[in-house]
C-alpha cells in the first residue's frame, strides 16, 4: 500500500494545508482509535505538544476523535517528545502522541506516535491507520464515548526520570550552564533539570509565545548560545530544538560541538568506565574523522540512512546502544527508548564530571574532517545511476583520497538535485573532488 501521511518521522505539513488541519486530525485521531480498540476494549492514550499556537487547536481536533472512538486521553500540555515516549511506558498506556514539528518553524506542524514501550511504531502500523482513515467513521453512542483529563505532575514526573540517568552522585556544583531551550517544549523542564543537579543555569529560548519557536535560537541557531556562554562567562552552553530530542553544546572558548563528536565521547566515556560497548550506529552523514578514533578505540560504525527512525532500526537489529546523527539527535537505549536532547547533555555533563577533563580535551585528536557539498540539478529522465563518465571520476577520486577521504553521492528527498558530498582531511583536495564529480554528473 503506498503511503500518503506517514514519513519517517510521523506527519507533517504546515497548518491549514493537507494533512495538517482541524479536520484531518479529528478524523486521524478517530482512525488510530479504531485501530487501537481492536487489541483493547478502552485504550488509553497520552498527548503532548509543543508550544506552538496551532498545538492546541491540533491537540483538540485529536482529543475529540479519540473520544469519538472510544478511547481515553491524558493530556500532559506542553512537554518534549522523548518526555511523552517515556510517560507513555510509565504509565501502561497504550499510545503517546506528540503534536510537534520538531525544529521547523512555527507555521508547521505534525503529530508521531510513541507505542506502549515508548518506541517508534512499526510500518504494519501506520498502514493499518492510513487504511483505517480511507472507512467510514464509527462514532461511538454517548455512553460509548472516551474520557480526557489532565496529568498534572507531568513535567515533574519526567525531570525526575531524566535526573535518574545519570548517578545520585553526580552534582554539577560549581558549573555555571546556559540553557537555550528553543522557545520550545523543553522551556520549563531543561533547566529545572541541571538546577536541580547542582548547576547554576542561566536560561534563553525560554519564553515562548507561540510564534518564537527555533526562531534564531535552539539547536538549529546555535549563534544565539554561543554568544550567551560569551556574555554570562558560562562554563557550558546547552541548545535543544523545539521538541527537544536534539542537541548542541558549547564550550567557554565558544566552541560548537555538534552530533558526531558528542556520540564519540558518550562511546569513549563508556569504555573509560569498563562498559562493553560493541558497535555505535551512525548516518551516511557522520563525519569520518569520528568513525576512524572510534576504530582507535576498537568500536566499529556502521552508517544507517539519514533519519533518527533508521539508526533505531538498525541498533534494535544489532543490539547496540549508542547511535546518533550529525544534528544532534542522539540515541542511549540504555538510558532511553528515543533520542532525548536533556538526556544526551546529562551523559555528556557526566563524562566531564567523572574524568575531570573539559569536553574539548575528551576530543583530543579527533578533529572533524571538512564537507564538500554540491547539489547537482537532475535533467529530466536522466539516471544518474547509469552516468558512466560520473562512476569513472568516481572510481579517480576514491583512489586518489585513499584512506583519507570517502564520497557520498544521493539523490534529494524533497528535490530533483543529487547531492555531491567529498569528505577529505585534506579540506581544498574534498573541494577540488567534489566539483569534479559535479561536473561528471552534469555531463
Amino acid at each position: 500500500m503506498r503511503r500518503r501521511y506517514f514519513g519517517t518521522d510521523g506527519i507533517r505539513g504546515t497548518v491549514g494545508q493537507a494533512p495538517i488541519t482541524p479536520d484531518f486530525m479529528l478524523r486521524l485521531g478517530h482512525a488510530v482509535g479504531r485501530v487501537l480498540r481492536r487489541e483493547g476494549e478502552r485504550p488509553s492514550v497520552l498527548i503532548g505538544k509543543d508550544t506552538r499556537i496551532s498545538g492546541y487547536m491540533l491537540e483538540s481536533a485529536l482529543e475529540a476523535g479519540f473520544a469519538s472512538a472510544g478511547v481515553d486521553v491524558l493530556l500532559s500540555g506542553p512537554l518534549p517528545t522523548p518526555g511523552v515516549a517515556y510517560l507513555t511506558r510509565a504509565l501502561r498506556l497504550d499510545l503517546g502522541v506528540v503534536i510537534s514539528a520538531s525544529h521547523n518553524p512555527y507555521p508547521d506542524n505534525g503529530v508521531k506516535f510513541f507505542s506502549a514501550r515508548g518506541e517508534k511504531l512499526p510500518d504494519d502500523w501506520e498502514l493499518a491507520v492510513e487504511a483505517a482513515l480511507d472507512e467510514p467513521p464509527q462514532w461511538r453512542d454517548a455512553a460509548g464515548l472516551g474520557r480526557a483529563r489532565r496529568l498534572e505532575d507531568a513535567v515533574g514526573r519526567y525531570v525526575e526520570f531524566c535526573k535518574g540517568t545519570v548517578p545520585h552522585t553526580l552534582s554539577l556544583r560549581g558549573m555555571k550552564l546556559v540553557v537555550d531551550a528553543a522557545h520550545g517544549a523543553a522551556y520549563h523542564v531543561a533547566p529545572d533539570v541541571f538546577h536541580e543537579l547542582g548547576a547554576t543555569v542561566v536560561r534563553i529560548g525560554c519564553a515562548p509565545d507561540g510564534f518564537n519557536i527555533n526562531d534564531g535560537c535552539g539547536a538549529t541557531a546555535p549563534a544565539a548560545l554561543v554568544a550567551a556562554v560569551a556574555e554570562h562567562r558560562a562554563d557550558y552552553g546547552i541548545a535543544l530544538d523545539g521538541d527537544a530530542d536534539r542537541l548542541q553544546m558549547v564550550d567557554a572558548q565558544g566552541r560548537l560541538f555538534n552530533g558526531d563528536e558528542l556520540l564519540y565521547v558518550m562511546a569513549a566515556d563508556r569504555l573509560a568506565q569498563r562498559h562493553a560497548v560493541e558497535g555505535v550506529v551512525g548516518t551516511l552523514m557522520t563525519n569520518m574523522a569520528v568513525e576512524l578514533a572510534l576504530r582507535r578505540l576498537g568500536v566499529g560504525l556502521v552508517r544507517a540512512r539519514v533519519g533518527d527512525r533508521y539508526v533505531l532500526e538498525e541498533l534494535l537489529a544489532r543490539g547496540w546502544q549508542l547511535g546518533g546523527e550529525s544534528s544532534g539527535h542522539l540515541l542511549a537505549l540504555d538510558r532511553h527508548t528515543t533520542g532525548d536532547g536533556i538526556v544526551s547533555a546529562l551523559q555528556i555533563m557526566q563524562a566531564v564530571a567523572r574524568q575531570k577533563r573539559p569536553l574539548a580535551a575528551l576530543l583530543e585528536g579527533v578533529d572533524l574532517f571538512p564537507q564538500a557539498m554540491i547539489n547537482v540539478r537532475l535533467r529530466e529522465g536522466g539516471d544518474w545511476q547509469r552516468n558512466a563518465v560520473l562512476e569513472r571520476a568516481r572510481a579517480d577520486v576514491e583512489r586518489e583520497l585513499g584512506a583519507h577521504g570517502r564520497v557520498l553521492i544521493r539523490p534529494s528527498g524533497t528535490e530533483p538535485v543529487l547531492r555531491v558530498m567529498v569528505e577529505a582531511q585534506d579540506g581544498a583536495l574534498g573541494r577540488r573532488c567534489a566539483e569534479r564529480l559535479a561536473a561528471a554528473a552534469q555531463g
